[in-house]
């Protein structure tokens, strides 16, 4: 016993620097971790059509939510549940809503919380929050396994290995979080941003938001359909606001 408690103790200074201080919904029972305001590097260094590296500043904390919003949450705020894949349970994620759904969803919960704080994330934010302060691929490395999220294992670039493909969602923190306390970043899901799709901007930005109008908005994370690749922080896709589908849902985040 003595020995247990010793190492508890050597290790809540670790768990604490990884996670930081924890809020929770008192309507939907989400819980929020607070993400702590940082420079990062965004985008991916290998070069591509829409992933062009810059310097990002995110200058205020925030709360992000811990999992992506679940069938059992969207259920208690609209009364009703879109999923394709309800069978999976209330703890999985809600899809098949669309980006203009979760504007809904995130009025109604203002509403009967009484706040203005909730919102979607913005692109980088995401990206920040995903990177855990990593600079890789995925921040488990460079490889990123089926043991660790739920994506289609099936075809994998050399030297990583093969995983399996589930072929449907699962219930939410069934794997690892990230270093700071967030799951499913990757695969599951995809999960709207607040952001219109548009072109990174050039040189060092402080809170960029994305272009003022456009066509879609963007997504990102992956999901149980896609190979691993577009499981990256790096990775951008983009959807009409109206676009509903078996693999995107979302989380929140809560202004700090």
């Amino acid at each position: 016993m003595r020995k247990s408690l010793i190492a508890l103790i050597m290790i809540l200074p670790f768990l604490a620097m990884c996670a930081g201080p924890q809020i929770t919904s008192p309507i939907t029972g989400a819980k929020f971790v607070l993400v702590t305001a940082g420079t990062f590097t965004m985008g991916s260094s290998v070069p591509t059509i829409n992933e062009k590296q810059h310097q990002v500043t995110i200058s205020k904390p925030f709360y992000m939510q811990t999992t992506t919003v679940t069938q059992g949450q969207w259920q208690e705020v609209m009364g009703s549940n879109p999923s394709q894949f309800k069978d999976c349970g209330q703890d999985c994620p809600v899809e098949n809503v669309s980006w203009n759904d979760a504007q809904d969803f995130i009025r109604k919960l203002n509403n009967q919380e009484r706040t203005d704080k909730y919102r979607l994330p913005t692109e980088a934010e995401w990206e920040y929050a995903a990177r855990a302060g990593t600079t890789t691929p995925f921040y488990t490395g460079y490889c990123l396994s089926t043991d660790q999220a739920n994506y289609n294992g099936i075809f994998y670039p050399y030297p990583c290995p093969k995983g399996e493909y589930r072929g449907k969602t699962v219930r939410v923190a069934s794997f690892a979080p990230n270093a700071w306390g967030l799951y499913d970043m990757y695969g599951n899901v995809w999960q709207w941003c607040q952001d219109w799709y548009g072109e990174y901007p050039s040189g060092s930005v402080t809170d960029p938001m994305g272009p003022s109008s456009g066509g879609s908005r963007v997504a990102r994370g992956g999901s149980y359909n896609n190979r691993v690749a577009l499981c990256r922080s790096a990775k951008r896709t983009y959807y009409t606001p109206d676009r509903r589908s078996f693999d995107v849902g979302f989380r929140l985040v809560r202004t700090y």
